[in-house]
């Protein structure tokens, strides 16, 4: 047996997150507005659920993605690649007065083909999605929880059966977020070693 590291504890008055970085993906999730107007927010607790066409993300009552994704039925998401992190960045911009958020006027959107709602240009992927279900509870957040409806990516980002996911990567790099406040591009990967008796 090991002996036992010497470890930091990390006190639990505050969120553990805020103490380590942890790796995550970052997206744009697209909806609509009440007056039909396109809302683009980030968001770096996201990701597929489970081995379905689902994909989830976490949102708070206090911000319109959610509300918008609840009173349409739907919502889109774009994976935005490391070179275009600004647009990460202006979507988070803050909304004004009559509630607007003036900082989306610098994205290059376009409609999503099966549901109502934005997409972001120069993306890597984009999924359409309508919402399954709002899972509540979550201190002040939710799971918002959608079933793919529709996919798509440009032709350089999609595996290949004869190709190396290694070339794959390295010519079309990935954008990760490391929480808290912090971004890599991801370029170089390796093979996972699996087990030889391994089964999905």
């Amino acid at each position: 047996m090991a002996t036992t590291p010497d470890l930091v504890s990390l006190p639990l008055d505050e969120p553990v997150w805020t103490k380590v970085f942890v790796v995550s993906p970052l997206v744009l999730v697209g909806t609509l507005e009440d007056d039909g107007s396109p809302d683009v927010a980030p968001k770096h607790q996201a990701m597929p659920l489970g081995w379905q066409n689902l994909f989830c993300f976490v949102c708070s009552r206090r911000h319109a993605t959610l509300r918008n994704a609840e009173a349409r039925g739907v919502f889109t998401v774009s994976f935005p690649r490391p070179g275009h992190i600004l647009d990460a960045s202006m979507a988070a911009g803050g909304r004004v007065d009559d509630s607007s958020k003036p900082s989306l006027a610098a994205l290059e959107t376009f409609p999503a083909r099966v549901v109502e709602g934005p997409l972001v240009a120069g993306c890597y992927l984009y999924l359409e999605c309508r919402v399954e279900r709002i899972v509540e509870g979550f201190g002040e957040n939710a799971l918002v929880v959608g079933e793919i409806v529709a996919a798509s990516a440009p032709e350089e980002s999609v595996r290949v059966s004869d190709g190396d996911d290694a070339d794959t990567i390295a010519r079309d790099p990935l954008l990760a977020y490391l929480s808290p406040g912090r971004f890599a591009a991801v370029e170089r990967s390796l093979s996972f070693p699996f087990p030889i008796d391994f089964r999905l």
